[in-house]
């Protein structure tokens, strides 16, 4: 159902995510040399020094979680449960892109780009999103106790 807001939630929340796959996350610069860190992992020169295949794949199944989400729009509680375990999944993203660019290097001078927020908008779409498919469940019992 496009035209329940929180479809329009998760689909926004679904697009930032995919743009993660094409818009780099940081530079790092160490001792002249600068590196830049997409979903790929931490780059030099075109060629990779840290492999960045398990953000990858936690970005796929976040992806995966939210058009599934979309898709479940007549069973709620199932849409919920989906999106609160993706909000998970997200802050462990946060998680690893910390990871990647602060134990990589030491003294390193990092300098982060905008899709590094992106998680974090998607996070308070999904929020909102749960309210909202909350509140149509209210609504849907409490016609169903009128019957």
């Amino acid at each position: 159902m496009i035209q329940r807001i929180q479809t329009l939630y998760i689909l926004i929340s679904t697009s930032l995510i995919g743009l993660l796959f094409a818009l780099p996350f940081a530079e790092i610069a160490v001792s002249d040399k600068f590196y830049l860190f997409n979903i790929q992992g931490i780059l030099h020169n075109g060629q990779v020094i840290e492999n960045g295949l398990p953000i990858t794949i936690f970005t796929g199944i976040i992806l995966v979680l939210h058009v599934a989400a979309i898709f479940l729009f007549k069973k709620r509680i199932l849409q919920i449960r989906i999106l609160v375990f993706s909000i998970l999944l997200m802050l462990g993203l946060f998680g690893m892109f910390y990871f990647f660019t602060y134990y990589s290097f030491k003294g390193a001078d990092v300098s982060f780009k905008i899709a590094v927020v992106f998680p974090l908008i998607a996070i308070i779409l999904d929020y909102l999103a749960i309210r909202n498919i909350g509140k149509d469940e209210a609504l849907v019992r409490s016609i169903d106790r009128i019957r």
